[in-house]
């Protein structure tokens, strides 16, 4: 047959296929998820999330070491504290879950780069993401109480700051509290497109962060929109925010793209607890092969725009870039 156009050429041999890849994916891009929590004698799995696990600070350590090895260098920390009240003061204690376990990573591995997740619902007694004005979360109430955690999260020895509690203005105000202590070359990633998601079930059994009454729907975005996502992630950038979230990132491609294209900033995507969920129960079944799985997830991710991808697979993808499984030195085409 005379066909000048032969696709399957350059498909014929792993080099050929390894050379025309479009989308290219190193460790640096990698940020694994960790939780730290306060009243362990050890480390506690989390039942919704087989294997991965509430730390203590010890186990982390030992976590942040396997990190490392396996070439992953960025962990972002969630804690969960012992004592919670209204205002979630456990938050913004130079004392606190996090804070200390960040002095204690950076003592040991001052080559770890630590980011800071600055909310609240993991620290208030009510499970909300601010300070409540009746049922109600009291938006501008509520940006100082962010500051504040997130230079105590600095001053503790983060890297970076990444807030996730979808009040507006609060990238205006971290950056502001952060500049006006000198902290100018710390950079805010904000969670700017963060939807209101099902997949983020088996995080708040991990975090003990389910809200005591009603939904975060009024501050976390309806799934249905992007264009709102698009002016979040603008108004962020024009805040100050120096890397942009899509939250969650499995179903969200697409608006990921829509992101990379409208911001002049980096764009990070999370791949979040109802996802790693999901590959689990799925692989657990015999239904896939999670390996396969979890590289076609993260390709996804690169190949809709993502500069950074937040996972709770971050070593096991690690293991796959060193064996060739997926694509290697990240390059947007």
């Amino acid at each position: 047959m005379d066909l000048t156009q032969r696709p399957r050429r350059l498909r014929g041999s792993e080099t050929l296929r390894r050379m025309v890849r479009e989308t290219r994916i190193s460790k640096a891009s990698l940020i694994y998820p960790a939780f730290v929590a306060e009243g362990l004698r050890e480390r506690q799995e989390i039942a919704s999330m087989p294997g991965q696990y509430r730390h203590t600070q010890d186990s982390l350590l030992h976590l942040a070491e396997a990190l490392l090895a396996a070439g992953v260098d960025k962990m972002m920390l969630f804690g969960i504290p012992l004592e919670k009240d209204p205002q979630g003061s456990q938050a913004y204690c130079s004392h606190g879950v996090v804070q200390e376990a960040m002095k204690a990573l950076k003592d040991r591995f001052p080559e770890l780069y630590l980011i800071g997740d600055v909310c609240m619902c993991e620290y208030t007694s009510h499970g909300h993401c601010g300070i409540l004005k009746g049922q109600e979360v009291d938006n501008d109430e509520t940006l100082s109480y962010l500051a504040r955690i997130a230079l105590s999260q600095v001053q503790a020895g983060a890297d970076m700051v990444a807030p996730s509690d979808m009040m507006d203005g609060r990238v205006a105000a971290i950056r502001a509290a952060l500049d006006r202590e000198g902290y100018t070359g710390v950079p805010i990633m904000s969670y700017a497109v963060k939807y209101a998601s099902s997949f983020y079930g088996p995080f708040r059994e991990a975090a003990d962060s389910a809200p005591a009454f009603g939904d975060r729907r009024s501050y976390q975005m309806d799934f249905h929109n992007v264009r709102e996502g698009l002016r979040e992630a603008r108004l962020d950038v024009e805040e100050g925010a120096d890397i942009i979230m899509v939250k969650p990132a499995m179903a969200f491609g697409d608006v990921i793209a829509k992101v990379r294209e409208a911001v002049p900033v980096p764009v990070a995507s999370y791949s979040v607890s109802g996802e790693y969920a999901m590959v689990k129960c799925a692989a657990q079944a015999g239904a896939m092969d999670e390996e396969r799985l979890i590289c076609e997830l993260a390709a996804s991710a690169f190949r809709a725009g993502s500069d950074v991808y937040l996972t709770y697979f971050a070593r096991e993808l690690a293991r796959c870039l060193d064996e060739g499984r997926l694509g290697l030195s990240l390059i947007h085409i």
